[in-house]
């Protein structure tokens, strides 16, 4: 017996002797930043693409107002860049069909402006380096026609709709088939990008919107295996969401404003996120099919979140507005409170009613 009790209290002693894991205290280096901090506003959103094709998205102008009210320097999109589409597109055998699903033809604009995805991302780069403080209606159509031909849409759209009714016309880079694909963004694109973004930045007077979406990480859904769609589509038909039903009856009652008031709580956003990855990190297969599922949304989100930084990197005390699918919110939430002079926005306090 006495051997065992100093053998345990050499353990306590080595214990006790050996360093504690460091920690290095980011907080308190932020706390000496010069300046404003810059402050981010992450809004969960529903497709609007998955709502009935009748659906009156004027609905849409409760939630808009409210945003406006933020008056953001920077709005961000969950869409795929120019850069990235041509990543994707060049290494296609690599991300399980991404491109084809994230990216736009470029094609008619290509051949309007002589411009590929390459050049034209470059060429748009410099124009906004340049970019007069009252540009001409002409100048608008021309960057207009590089934004497409750069698969930047929405910020093609922002220019075209600060564009006056009568100069939303062909000319300086946009052939008649660029304003039939404008005219359709402005009028049928049932896409939060273009209703919410694009229409956003229009009417607070910005050039473009940041697209931060990252889909590389589909690296992993492509080498998950054989087993990996049928696993997680068995996941999916197990999602049990308690809010469902509460979101289904504010979209039934054009109640878009109450919708997007509900999936931005902390409480719906835990019950959406428990349905979903946490359900799948609960998958049994051998192969552990769930968590190879978490570890491609989470690398997304990573990727997401650095692309957001990197968004309003030369803007440090902008206010940064970011919309996303319902499910990003929580995850980037998490990742820009870890970074240096961000401050996380209550995205609640901003769309609460009195709030304009």
């Amino acid at each position: 017996m006495r051997a065992i009790v100093c053998a345990m209290f050499g353990l306590y002693l080595a214990a006790q002797a050996a360093p504690a894991l460091a920690q290095v205290d980011l907080d308190a280096l932020s706390r000496g930043s010069a300046g404003p901090r810059t402050q981010v506003a992450v809004l969960a959103t529903t497709h609007l693409s998955g709502l009935p094709e009748d659906y009156d998205l004027k609905a849409l102008e409760p939630v808009l107002e409210r945003l406006a009210a933020f008056k953001p320097d920077v709005i961000a999109i969950e869409a795929v860049s120019g850069e990235g589409c041509d990543h994707l597109t060049r290494y296609r055998e690599l991300f399980d069909g991404a491109a084809e699903s994230y990216c736009a033809d470029t094609e008619p604009a290509r051949k309007a402006t002589g411009l590929d995805v390459h050049a034209a991302v470059v060429k748009a780069r410099k124009r906004y380096a340049d970019w007069p403080a009252r540009p001409t209606p002409a100048q608008r159509r021309s960057l207009a026609s590089v934004l497409l031909a750069a698969n930047d849409r929405a910020s093609a759209l922002a220019q075209w709709l600060q564009l006056p009714t009568a100069e939303r016309r062909a000319g300086d880079g946009l052939d008649p088939a660029l304003v039939a694909q404008l005219q359709r963004l402005e009028t049928h694109g049932r896409n939060e990008n273009y209703r919410i973004g694009a229409v956003l930045a229009a009417r607070l007077g910005l050039q473009r919107v940041h697209s931060v979406d990252d889909h590389s990480a589909d690296r992993i859904t492509g080498d998950a295996g054989t087993g990996y769609e049928a696993a997680i589509k068995a996941v999916w038909a197990g999602y049990d969401n308690p809010y469902t039903a509460r979101e289904k009856a504010f979209i039934d009652r054009g109640d878009l404003i109450g919708l997007y008031r509900l999936m931005n709580t902390p409480q719906a956003q835990q019950a959406a996120i428990a349905a979903d990855f946490g359900a799948a990190l609960r998958e049994a297969s051998p192969e552990r099919y769930g968590r190879q599922y978490v570890a491609w949304w989470e690398t997304r989100n990573l990727r997401m979140a650095a692309n957001l930084r990197e968004a309003f990197g030369n803007r440090p005390g902008a206010r940064v507005l970011d919309i996303v699918g319902a499910s990003h919110k929580a995850y980037l939430d998490a990742y820009l409170r870890q970074m240096h002079d961000v401050d996380v926005v209550d995205v609640g306090a901003l769309l609460a009613p009195g709030t304009r």
